[in-house]
């Protein structure tokens, strides 16, 4: 192996370059990111905001797209992202079982952290940069390129229990319909979740918005 197995750059005996090592790198923390976006366009998209208040329409409707299913999922990048992670524990500890799934951010993670030694020891380098660069590819041809950016609608005003306000950022991608807190959990959904948000935002936040 005399260079990089992704562009042939000389590279000293590393099975990738210092470009192509950086590339899978960003290419890892951003997959589990770009498909969370890819779960929101399984989900046919509507008008516009009216959807929070208006009615539903008359007939039946596919809850995803099946359009969208059929190209790109999570499920297929998380399975794919899972068998580079035990093809490379197998390599690096023949005498380790395989891992159990874990999840496309985990299995990412890992990659991640175990990079300086695929890059210098994985001779299944290149393949794995090649691969998660198509899932990555895959998945932005559905949600655009750059991908969408949240946008934000103020704290989230559910109550626990004990009566504390959650208090986490509630965001949304552009046309998403029902949007979950991820902190406490708690869905907004129905004409009365989305008033009840905006009426309990902090006034300056709401001038803040309004600016």
């Amino acid at each position: 192996m005399t260079g990089c197995e992704v562009c042939g750059t000389e590279t000293g005996g590393r099975y990738l370059c210092g470009r192509h090592a950086e590339q899978l790198a960003e290419r890892l923390a951003e997959l589990p990111k770009v498909y969370d976006e890819v779960a929101e366009c399984l989900v046919p998209r509507r008008s516009g905001p009216a959807e929070f208040v208006t009615a539903a329409s008359a007939g039946p409707r596919s809850p995803l797209d099946e359009s969208v299913l059929d190209e790109v999922n999570t499920a297929r990048a998380a399975e794919v992202t899972h068998l580079w992670r035990v093809d490379v524990q197998r390599v690096r500890w023949p005498h380790h079982g395989a891992p159990a799934p874990a999840g496309l951010a985990a299995d990412c993670r890992w990659l991640a952290m175990e990079l300086e030694w695929i890059v210098e020891h994985y001779p299944a380098a290149g393949d794995l940069a090649r691969e998660v660069r198509e899932l990555e590819l895959a998945a932005r041809s559905i949600v655009g390129d750059p991908a969408p950016r949240p946008q934000r609608l103020g704290t989230c005003v559910a109550v626990d229990g004990e009566g504390v306000v959650c208090g986490a950022a509630i965001t949304r991608l552009p046309g998403q319909g029902r949007v979950s807190c991820r902190w406490c959990g708690y869905r907004y959904e129905s004409e009365q979740d989305w008033l009840t948000l905006l009426h309990f935002q902090p006034k300056a936040d709401a001038a803040g918005e309004a600016a």
